[in-house]
């Protein structure tokens, strides 16, 4: 595999019982992109992700993440290197965790800190990925007394924890309100922009929760990739409208941002 590629994925096709949640799905990410994963409910963001994650295996279809195929490697040892961020992992983490631990355990993909012994510069590591998402100050907090906006960048702080090669957000702004998806959107700005930071991938349903600085885009719908390539030749109005099923209008901000919006009946 192209060293330059962070992620392979190659026609891949997921069946669970009798459906059919992806179906013939290919996405190279090199290490300077940052994508994002667009589609309505149901239709196979999550699925992708988690194999992406190495956290299921597709039915058929190849996964290369960071020269490695899953099948021939640990992937115990390989997810250490990948920054994942979903409301799964979330749900793991005891409420009465400080902010801290929840970061330095990803150290040893532990949730929790007595599992394993840390060092000062597995501190110092921790602290210095919280600063990076702007909540060092809560640093000592436990994760029940955050708010939703705070909790999900003391999350994307853990997955920068290894200094990963990727890393893959699921959802991140699911169930914030609007400071929180603000906060959020802006804590991503700052990773894209940042040259020495990792390619991610965020899988999203909404336009407007789209940060600025990405750089490609893949749109599902049914489980198949409707269009991919570059953010601004694919996301565009009939593009979004075959997505979703649904005639829309899509705008692009002075400042980057996205809105979209249906048309009256």
């Amino acid at each position: 595999m192209n060293s330059d590629v962070a992620l392979r994925l190659r026609d891949i096709r997921y069946v669970r019982g009798d459906r059919v949640i992806l179906d013939g799905v290919s996405l190279d990410v090199a290490r300077s992109q940052r994508w994002l994963v667009l589609g309505p409910n149901g239709c196979g963001k999550t699925s992708l992700l988690r194999i992406a994650a190495l956290y299921e295996h597709p039915t058929s279809g190849t996964v290369d993440v960071l020269g490695e195929r899953l099948g021939r490697t640990d992937v115990r040892v390989l997810r250490r290197r990948i920054g994942f961020v979903s409301a799964s992992i979330a749900d793991q983490l005891r409420p009465a965790l400080t902010a801290h631990d929840a970061v330095r355990t990803a150290r040893f993909g532990a949730l929790e800190p007595w599992w394993h012994r840390y060092t000062a510069a597995d501190d110092q590591r921790a602290m210095t990925c919280l600063d990076q998402m702007g909540v060092a100050r809560l640093s000592r907090h436990t994760l029940g007394t955050l708010s939703s906006g705070e909790r999900t960048r003391v999350l994307l702080a853990r997955s920068l924890m290894n200094d990963p090669a990727i890393v893959l957000l699921d959802e991140p702004s699911s169930g914030l309100d609007l400071a929180g998806r603000e906060q959020l959107v802006h804590a991503l700005d700052h990773l894209a922009a940042d040259r020495s930071a990792p390619p991610y991938v965020i899988v999203t349903h909404h336009v407007e929760d789209v940060p600025t600085n990405l750089t490609h885009a893949l749109l599902l719908r049914d489980g198949v990739a409707l269009a991919q390539g570059p953010l601004s030749d694919v996301l565009n109005e009939a593009n979004l409208s075959a997505c979703f099923g649904i005639d829309l209008h899509l705008e692009r901000r002075g400042d980057g941002r996205f809105s979209a919006w249906g048309s009256a009946q």
